[in-house]
């Protein structure tokens, strides 16, 4: 991903140029809702996540990095191995790498969470998916 100028407003007036700083990413849709990309890095990748109500993720597993889920809106339920944990606004889970996770959107109105990765590699196709509800696997 390249480097872009972005400007930022400050109070009367003023204009910042950030320099070296990522674009956020356009919306990328799925069929169980959409994620958008915030920040992509060397070390580190951000996705704010949406899952609408009554649909859920593939079960899947990643072997270069882990992750951390911030719960912005909504409930869920997170699965972690064989663990099921119900997760509402303001509360997180982490994710170790090699671990099998899903989110389900388990409320009326959609999940929101930030995704953060760390590890040595943020890639689509480090995806190994178990099982899924839209014949992905």
């Amino acid at each position: 991903m390249e480097s872009d100028f972005i400007i930022a407003l400050i109070p009367f007036g003023g204009l910042i140029p950030f320099i070296g700083v990522r674009r956020v990413s356009m919306e990328e849709h799925r069929p169980w809702g959409y994620y958008q990309v915030l920040s992509d890095e060397a070390d580190h990748k951000v996705k704010r996540i949406v899952v609408y109500p009554g649909k859920r993720l593939s079960l899947q597993r990643h072997r270069r990095r882990d992750e951390h889920w911030y719960l912005l809106t909504g409930e869920g339920i997170v699965t972690i191995g064989s663990e099921d944990l119900h997760v509402k606004r303001g509360q997180s889970v982490d994710i170790p790498r090699g671990a099998l996770h899903r989110m389900m959107n388990s409320g009326t109105g959609p999940v929101m969470f930030i995704e953060v990765q760390t590890g040595d590699y943020f890639g689509e196709d480090d995806i190994e998916r178990v099982e899924d509800d839209y014949g992905r696997v």
